[in-house]
């Protein structure tokens, strides 16, 4: 990987459940857009507009592949795989490893990048490369599916923003990232 953290940025904007999962275990999201449609577009079209490109792993990508309006906008958008075929669909470059994704934005000039999927989240994260995270708490508990969050390595230090109630419920806060991850102290 040839980028440094200062050269390229990322930010998260995401929906979880209030027991802190993304997903169902076989991948399902009715959940989050059933609940989420009445929080409306909740900042997303803002937040998309001010990035240059979106990452995301091939589960998430899956996931809204098939979806009839594609809600990135014109933004390039960059899938991480180890099967996907390369030229499988025409709106996605598809890259190896977390690595050569961040080598090509970093090579086409982006600067500001929409990260989406929990291990892409936590990869970037633990690397020192997200800035910001806005996180949109869905008034329901699932129990069980995949967490966004993981081991990064260390704590990684917050600063609140904002906070902001949707429509239905929905809770969006949005943090800073101030460092991290750092180890924790000893005791």
């Amino acid at each position: 990987m040839t980028a440094s953290p200062q050269s390229l940025r990322a930010a998260v904007f995401l929906g979880l459940s209030v027991d802190g999962r993304i997903a169902r275990p076989d991948g399902d999201l009715e959940w989050l857009t059933s609940r989420g449609a009445a929080a409306g577009d909740a900042g997303f079209t803002p937040f998309v507009e001010s990035v240059d490109a979106v990452v995301m792993g091939r589960r998430t990508y899956e996931g809204i592949a098939s979806e009839e309006h594609w809600p990135y906008l014109d933004r390039p958008m960059h899938v991480i795989s180890t099967t996907l075929a390369a030229d499988g669909d025409l709106r996605i470059t598809v890259h190896r490893s977390a690595e050569a994704a961040v080598d090509a934005l970093q090579r086409d000039g982006h600067r500001r990048v929409y990260v989406d999927g929990g291990e892409t989240i936590r990869w970037f994260l633990a690397r020192g490369l997200v800035d910001e995270l806005t996180l949109s708490q869905v008034p329901v508990l699932i129990g069980d599916g995949p967490s966004l969050f993981g081991p990064l390595g260390g704590d990684v230090h917050l600063e609140h923003v904002r906070t902001a109630v949707l429509d239905g419920g929905m809770v969006q806060t949005t943090y800073r990232v101030l460092a991290g991850p750092t180890p924790p102290a000893a005791k």
